[in-house]
Formats: structure tokens, C-alpha cells, sequence
């Protein structure tokens, strides 16, 4: 059983082993890339989404979701709104913004790591702060 995790999104739609497309890939829902997208990845429908890209995935662009896993390779900018995983085999040369992150040891990123500032949440203080 998992705790504190919502249902993930079904996955409908396959960038099969092999294919290459060329241009901006946007999907609802789930999409999972086993071959190669050269253009943007981006989830068109807020809340629930979710892109898996596989071990021999490569990505060249921008890659934008709720939910992002990443096992292959993307050379450009990740955003993820709620959690981003990356497994041992990620390789990512881009800035990564993310709201929760889980990263596999083995998982590279050649950039920055910058957490997503959600204005809906309070500031976090100090529970040792003197001030009142």
C-alpha cells in the first residue's frame, strides 16, 4: 500500500521504442516515451497528468507536467508540479523546477535544481525563532 499518494493518471498514449517525432508532443492524462521526441513535451490539462520517459527515452526540450519520471534522457528545461521522480538511470542537462523531488542515487543533472514557489502555501518559520 502507498500512503499519501494519489492514483496516478492512465496512461493512453505511447512514443513507441524506435519513433522519433519532430515538434512539440502535448497530451492529457498519461504519456509514456520509450523512443525519441525532439520538441517540447507538455501536459495540456491542469491537475492530474503524468509522463513517464523511459530508460532509452531521449528527450531534446522542454518537458512539463503535474507528475514527471524520468529514466531516461532529457536535454532541456523539467518542470513538474507536484512530483518529479528521477530513477537510477536519469540523465537531465537543464534547469529542474519541481514541488516535491525524489531522486534514485545513480540519477545525474547537469543544471539547477530550483524548487517551485507556490504562493497558496504559508512561509515556513523557524519553531526555534525568538520572534512572535
Amino acid at each position: 500500500m502507498e500512503f499519501g499518494r494519489k492514483k496516478s493518471p492512465p496512461i493512453r498514449s505511447l512514443i513507441g521504442e524506435g519513433t522519433v517525432v519532430n515538434g512539440p508532443v502535448r497530451f492529457t492524462d498519461g504519456l509514456r516515451i520509450d523512443g525519441e521526441v525532439q520538441g517540447d513535451v507538455l501536459a495540456t490539462s491542469e491537475g492530474a497528468n503524468l509522463v513517464v520517459i523511459s530508460e532509452k527515452a531521449k528527450v531534446t526540450g522542454m518537458v512539463k507536467a503535474a507528475h514527471v519520471i524520468i529514466n531516461g534522457t532529457v536535454m532541456g528545461p523539467v518542470e513538474s508540479g507536484t512530483l518529479l521522480e528521477l530513477q537510477p538511470s536519469a540523465r537531465v542537462t537543464g534547469i529542474v523546477r519541481y514541488e516535491l523531488l525524489e531522486m534514485h542515487p545513480g540519477a545525474l543533472i547537469d543544471g539547477e535544481l530550483r524548487p517551485l514557489k507556490n504562493a497558496d502555501k504559508p512561509a515556513l518559520k523557524l519553531a526555534a525563532s525568538n520572534e512572535h
